[in-house]
């Protein structure tokens, strides 16, 4: 068993479950924290996706009540009904456009300066929105996840595709596409987190299917390694979020994604850090 490579798997995980979550993108951090460890060839590529199953699993772990009650009540109950076809409609649009273009996204935008490129562009978008919701207090109509209507689903669902550029990140582009929509931080953040379980075990089941060829028996134990990280990073990332966002905006993200995506981007132009590998 080569520990080395188990311990690439562990940062691995690691990264996942830390940024999955963040407005800062796990993608543009595995991309980059995979070319300086060296992992990321095409079989690095499909255990970046399939990692993404251990921080659902925090999702579900956290959420539990909430999904266990809507669960039960959905023969019944129009709220819970209306919950989960929410979910439903604002997870297509990503299901869709990633099957016309995901191949294409792969092949020539997964690379280090496009991520930071996205980093960069991604912390203003951030600055914007929470400067918005903070001069029109007015905007925000919708404070909890149940009053959250279709067509408000379909938007935030639409805003969740614009992070299929790697470095823009999937729960940014919710959360903040939400607060643009007039969902509240708490909200927005909240349908991110619902919304992430049939993206994100969808997309890692589809790679892990797609290219099953690349995988064998041997490959178990770094994928279960980077599985538990994600997991157990995600779990404490999670309620540490939440508790975060009840006192604080994304700003701070914003100005992380600023700077690291300049530091990135000098570097790759002056030859100093090998990013691509």
């Amino acid at each position: 068993m080569d520990i080395v490579l188990l311990i690439k798997a562990a940062i691995m995980g690691v990264v996942e479950g830390l940024t999955e979550f963040l407005p800062i993108s796990s993608t543009g951090h595995l991309i980059l924290a995979g070319a300086l460890l060296g992992f990321d060839d095409e079989k690095a590529k499909v255990f970046d996706i399939a990692i993404q199953t251990g921080a659902i699993f925090a999702v579900i772990l956290v959420y539990w009540q909430k999904i266990r009650d809507t669960v039960l009540a959905l023969p019944t109950e129009k709220q819970a009904q209306r919950f989960a076809l929410n979910v439903v409609i604002a997870f297509f649009p990503a299901v869709i456009l990633g099957l016309l273009y995901g191949k294409a996204i792969k092949a020539h935008l997964f690379t280090p300066v496009v991520v930071a490129s996205m980093f960069i562009i991604g912390g203003f978008i951030i600055i914007w929105a929470e400067r918005r919701q903070l001069s029109k207090p007015s905007a925000t109509r919708i404070h909890d996840v149940d009053d959250m209507s279709p067509v408000d689903a379909l938007k935030v669902g639409l805003a969740q595709c614009t992070a299929m550029i790697p470095g823009m990140s999937r729960s940014g582009a919710t959360i903040i596409g939400g607060m643009l929509l007039g969902l509240s931080r708490k909200a927005a953040t909240d349908f991110s987190f619902y919304l992430a379980i049939p993206t994100l075990i969808g997309a890692g089941a589809y790679s892990l299917y797609k290219d099953r060829a690349l995988l064998s028996l041997a490959d178990a134990p770094v994928f279960g390694v980077g599985l538990v990280m994600s997991f157990i990073s995600a779990w404490l990332c999670i309620r540490w979020l939440l508790r975060f966002i009840s006192t604080h905006s994304f700003v701070g993200f914003a100005y992380y994604r600023i700077v690291f995506g300049i530091v990135v981007l000098v570097t790759a132009w002056t030859g100093t850090v090998s990013w691509t590998g």
